[in-house]
């Protein structure tokens, strides 16, 4: 059995109007979801946490050896005290210039989507992971043989995606959106 609600006062009918002329352009909210979604994005970053809260693998043997190839060391081929702390704190995903973190970004892309990411090619092996070899072989530029690409596993690491925190943000954002006015 269908119930008719009649309208009668004119406060229902203007913010009934306003309701229906708010959700015609979506752009602010979509801007709104964009920052906010960027900003979480790069905390993850800090934490070295995935959306889900899954801290991110940590960086293998061999990534901490080539990392620690660029730090001071002492005459005697040892860390410098400051180098070794550096090295301590060396997280997942954050090279020395911390591309990754600070090229995330989001782009609206029509009336009703925002998407996140960053334009590093290498943002997706990340993202997923990826096995030796995965993407071929290259050639030493100063000798001849080959090595795979990428030269070891690397384990994804998901720094893209709505958190449980980001999703509830989302519909208090599009609550107030469509209810001011």
């Amino acid at each position: 059995m269908a119930q008719i609600i009649e309208l009668t006062s004119r406060n229902g009918l203007d913010y009934l109007h306003g309701l229906l002329e708010r959700g015609q352009d979506m752009q602010p909210l979509l801007l709104e979801i964009g920052e906010d979604l960027t900003e979480s994005t790069k905390q993850r970053f800090s934490s070295a946490t995935g959306p889900d809260g899954t801290a991110w693998a940590p960086n293998s043997g061999l990534t901490l050896a080539r990392y620690s190839s660029m730090f001071a060391r002492k005459k005697d081929g040892e860390l410098t005290k400051r180098s070794a702390q550096k090295l301590a704190g060396k997280k997942p995903l954050t090279g020395e210039t911390r591309a990754l973190a600070t090229t995330i970004n989001y782009q609206v892309r029509d009336v009703g989507a925002v998407g996140i990411g960053s334009p590093m090619v290498y943002a997706a092996t990340h993202q997923h992971g990826a096995k030796s070899g995965e993407f071929g072989f290259g050639l030493y530029a100063t000798r001849v043989g080959s090595f795979p690409i990428p030269w070891g596993d690397i384990p994804a690491r998901p720094f893209l995606g709505a958190s449980d925190s980001d999703k509830a943000n989302i519909v208090s954002l599009v609550q107030s959106y469509l209810m001011e006015g």
